[in-house]
């Protein structure tokens, strides 16, 4: 195969697509030739209408409303980059998440891509192609006790759930992939490591080295940029990788352990 890498012709929906990762990965698919929807509360300025859907979806309502604006502007979709996440729980360990905060990491981490994925897959299923790229975390690995218990489960629970839908429509034509980030320097992590610190008293740098220390270090040095993150789910997303499903690719500096 020659050339260069390519989404040229594929519709795409990418979640959470206006900052941090989500926004990079934007910017990426609409450089390699992709259609593009996104959606968040909120639009940025720099996004036309027709490529944004302002919805909350942790909310069924928000979910179905994506779905509908799918089929209305693009007639179906090529590619789904769930990439909606993150965690507003407190600090304190599991003794600090109620029934609110366990319900509320449900609705951002997991139950989005459910509800989009039941919406949409059949679509793609009738078309015979597809790729679903469920954008998980290494948290489901290593969670932080003590800040990010309910994200690493809700994420946890992403996996499987993922695992389980590649093996039922893999035979269709359709491809699911994770992608597991470890930590990536975006606007969301210096907001946790701000939080941490708050928590425990001391100032942003020592925010950071919470999580530094939580993770074991990153024999790379730094944090994941958000372009590399969306390097990875671009070249997934194409054709390139037609034979790649029901995995897991980890993007993390060499965070996580290997036996």
């Amino acid at each position: 195969m020659s050339g260069f890498l390519t989404l040229e012709g594929k519709r795409a929906l990418i979640t959470a697509g206006t900052q941090g990762t989500g926004a990079a990965t934007v910017a990426l698919f609409r450089a390699l030739g992709a259609e593009v929807l996104t959606c968040a509360r909120n639009r940025p300025d720099d996004l036309p209408d027709d490529m944004f859907v302002s919805a909350d979806l942790t909310r069924a309502q928000g979910c179905e409303a994506v779905a509908a604006a799918v089929h209305e502007r693009m007639g179906g979709v090529d590619v789904i980059v769930h990439l909606l996440g993150g965690s507003s729980a407190p600090g304190g360990g599991f003794a600090a998440l109620g029934e609110a905060e366990w319900q509320a990491e449900l609705n951002l981490n997991l139950l989005p891509a459910v509800r989009l994925d039941r919406a949409l897959v059949p679509g793609m299923l009738r078309q015979g192609a597809g790729v679903v790229i469920h954008v998980t975390s290494i948290q489901r690995l290593m969670p932080l006790p003590e800040a990010t218990t309910g994200y690493a489960a809700a994420k946890a629970a992403l996996s499987v759930y993922s695992k389980s839908l590649s093996r039922e429509v893999s035979p269709g034509g359709v491809r699911v992939v994770r992608v597991a980030p470890g930590w990536i320097g975006t606007d969301a992590s210096v907001r946790l490591a701000e939080r941490l610190a708050r928590d425990a008293g001391t100032d942003l740098e020592g925010g950071k080295r919470i999580i530094m220390d939580a993770l074991g270090g990153i024999p790379l040095g730094r944090p994941s940029t958000p372009e590399e993150v969306a390097n990875l789910i671009a070249f997934l997303a194409s054709d390139r990788a037609a034979s790649i499903t029901g995995t897991e690719y980890v993007i993390d500096g060499g965070t996580v352990p290997t036996a």
